[in-house]
């Protein structure tokens, strides 16, 4: 589901800027980087997150695509110098290749995946980790930092921002339905009192070393 405009301003804005580079970096040091690799980024929003894989993970090129064209037309003028590595897209997580079309999006086809706290805004989640899991190449990558049922009921967010009311999950609930699609989790913790999570899984079949 979109963001409302309390959300969007938080994602829009430094503060939200600043702690994606931090998050970047702690997923880096679990997962490693992905160098000369293809990537996939859930939910660009504004396109710093796309710019962090770049930067900080050391991918090749990113296809990125967002639910809202106006996040979509922010990360392209972002992102405009990168032209020839960068594809924004507009598109649903859920149905990656309707996204992603005609040359993404199919399967195996990405090194890493990345979700900077964009699950959680999709109603049937679950389905978008079975997208995760069909696009990534075996040994593939999935680098994750959510937020939980927990941080979702609290007063803050209830009052500030629109969310799925249904079928929530807490960091431990993320990572089993991981496991149960066939991923490897390779290191997770959640923090401030279980309210958010990260980690990063991997797609057996490859050789396993993280770049």
């Amino acid at each position: 589901m979109l963001m409302n405009r309390a959300e969007t301003a938080l994602v829009n804005s430094p503060a939200r800027r600043w702690l994606q580079r931090g998050e970047a970096h702690l997923l880096r040091r679990l997962g490693g980087r992905v160098p000369g690799g293809r990537a996939l980024e859930l939910g660009c929003g504004s396109g710093n997150g796309t710019r962090l894989i770049l930067d900080t993970f050391g991918a090749d090129r990113v296809d990125a695509l967002d639910l809202d064209p106006a996040m979509v037309a922010r990360a392209r003028r972002r992102l405009a110098r990168f032209e020839d590595r960068v594809r924004v897209a507009v598109g649903s997580a859920t149905d990656l290749r309707t996204a992603l079309a005609p040359d993404g999006g199919e399967d195996g086809g990405y090194d890493a995946v990345f979700d900077f706290a964009i699950v959680h805004h999709v109603p049937d989640w679950r389905s978008a980790i079975a997208e995760v899991v069909r696009v990534l190449r075996p040994g593939g990558r999935f680098y994750f930092d959510e937020v939980t049922a927990a941080a979702l009921a609290t007063r803050g967010y209830r009052w500030l921002f629109d969310h799925p009311t249904e079928d929530r999950f807490t960091g431990e609930e993320f990572v089993a339905e991981l496991q149960r699609q066939g991923l490897r989790i390779g290191g997770w913790r959640t923090y401030l009192r279980g309210h958010y999570l990260l980690g990063v899984a991997e797609r057996p079949g490859g050789d396993g070393e993280s770049r």
